[in-house]
This record gives structure tokens, sequence and C-alpha cells, in this order.
């Protein structure tokens, strides 16, 4: 049993978990605030991730300067697509919603590829190491940059709900959207508000795994990689959220230990987190900080 390479799958398996936890805590915010289920969420990483591409090396930004250009056009991006797709569609049936979100995954995707290709291109050099030493492990330095980034984006969420206007209101809509409206909230600002949010998160995540392996549209795969962490954690649950990504993170890496030592199957690495999500849906199906909903019939 190697005991260094361990460490190294659970070191790793925590930091990927982190970048998971984010992106999960961008379902559960659209979630919460609209109680729609965003299945493009994949392609919002990948929107994101070209786009910070195309202002470093077509426009020859700085990475700060195009990262905040990215972030700004994220912003839009999210607040446009509510704006115009979603909000007519509020009132009809979720299956409607849901079908929306799945179209607009399938449109971009196809849209990235028309635009930029399908081939995977690398991002330019961004840090003079590609690799810094943890513990007498090495790690990759964009993954720690986003562990950074991740624990920044919790704490500013926990922030953001408990103690900003705009983070109560979101919360209030959440709860009961017409007691909200009754009480001066304007319901479709915040749904406007949740996706914008969502989407610049989501672009943090893709910038960060294209730093790693490259852009291609590989990175919408992470929407449907991250789902059960979402389910693990509770669809309604930031917290829930967070703990699912970091639960997910180092299963991934473990299962492709035990892999590796022993079973010698080759894709426990992709395949075990829905094992989980299988598991955790017939023992908790809520998860494990999801509200349970209770229906007289």
């Amino acid at each position: 049993m190697d005991g260094t390479l361990l460490f190294q799958l659970a070191l790793n398996g925590l930091i990927v978990g982190a970048l998971y936890g984010v992106v999960a805590m961008s379902f559960v915010l659209i979630y919460k605030a609209s109680q729609v289920v965003n299945f493009a969420q994949g392609e919002f990483l990948l929107v994101g991730a070209w786009m910070c591409w195309w202002f470093l090396t077509e426009w020859q930004l700085p990475f700060v300067i195009g990262f905040l250009f990215t972030l700004v056009f994220m912003t839009l991006f999210g607040i446009i697509l509510q704006v115009v797709v979603l909000r007519p569609l509020i009132g009809e049936p979720v299956i409607s919603v849901i079908m929306a979100t799945i179209g607009m995954g399938i449109f971009f995707q196809a849209l990235m590829k028309w635009i930029f290709g399908v081939f995977a291109k690398p991002f330019p050099p961004v840090f003079t190491a590609e690799r810094v030493s943890v513990l007498g492990l090495e790690v990759q330095t964009a993954y720690l940059l986003s562990l950074g980034i991740s624990l920044a984006i919790m704490a500013g969420f926990g922030w953001f709900f408990r103690y900003s206007r705009y983070g109560l209101a979101m919360r209030a809509t959440a709860f009961d959207q017409q007691v909200a409206q009754s009480l001066g909230i304007s319901v479709p600002r915040v749904f406007a508000m949740s996706w914008a949010i969502s989407a610049v998160v989501s672009a943090v995540a893709g910038v960060t795994v294209g730093m790693v392996n490259g852009v291609s549209s590989a990175l919408s795969f992470y929407g449907i990689k991250v789902f059960p962490a979402v389910i693990l954690g509770g669809l309604d649950s930031i917290v829930g959220a967070v703990l699912g990504g970091l639960i997910v993170g180092v299963l991934e890496n473990l299962a492709q230990y035990v892999d590796s030592q022993w079973l010698n199957w080759g894709n426990m690495y992709q395949v075990a987190p829905f094992y989980a999500l299988l598991l955790i849906l017939l023992v908790k199906p809520y998860g494990l900080f999801g509200t349970k909903n209770i229906e007289r019939i």
C-alpha cells in the first residue's frame, strides 16, 4: 500500500472538491431563488473559460485584467439569459423551464465549437511555476489558486446571505415568492441576480480547470460531474453543496487509489460519484442538509 500516493490523492481530492463545491453552490443558488435546476451549468464554465482565453490570446491582456473582463462579461451574460430566455417562462410548468436550460446548454456548446473549434487549446502561461510543493507533495499552482478563490467565494456567500440586503431578499424569495413580493422585493430582479452570480462563479471554475487541462468542450461535463455533489449535500443547501463537493472530490481520488491498487477496472474515478448519488437517493433522498418537503395527498 502506497501511503504517499494515498495522501497525494486525498489532498488533490480536497482541492478539487472545493472547486466542485463552488460549482455546486451555483446550482443551489439558482434553485433556491427560482426553483429551477440549471442543466446548462456546465456550459457556463465553458463560456467563461473560452472568453478568458480569448481576452488573453486575442487582446493580449494580462491575466488579472482578462479575468476581470471575463467576470464582467459573465455577469451580463447571466442577466441577459434570465431576462430574455427564462423570464417569459415564469409560471410555466417546471418541465418547460428544465427543457429550456437543456436547450441552452446544447446551443452554447455548439456555438463555442463553431467559434473556437473542436480541439482543446492551452491557456497562455499564467504562473512562473506550474507546480509548488505542499507538505512535500507537488500540487498544480492553478489548483492552489482555485482553492484560495473557492474559500473566498464560500466566505462571500456566507456574508452575502446573512448580512447583505440583496442576500436577505434572495433568501426571502427562496422561502416564498408571493410573500417576498408583498414585502416589496422585486422577484424578477432576484432571479436575474441569482443567474448573474451563478454565471460568474461558474466562470471562475471554468478558468481554473482551463488553466490546467486546456479549454475544450469537455469542460461542459463538469455540470453533470458536480450534480452528485449537489444531490449529496441537498439541492437547496449552500452548506450541503460545499460539503458535497468536498466529499465527491475526495471520493473520486480514493476510488482511483482503490482501483489502481486492487480492482484495476480503470473507470472508478469517473463513476464513483454516481454510485454515491444512487446510494444517497436510496438512503436519504433529500441529501445531507436538504429540506424535506412533506405533501398531503
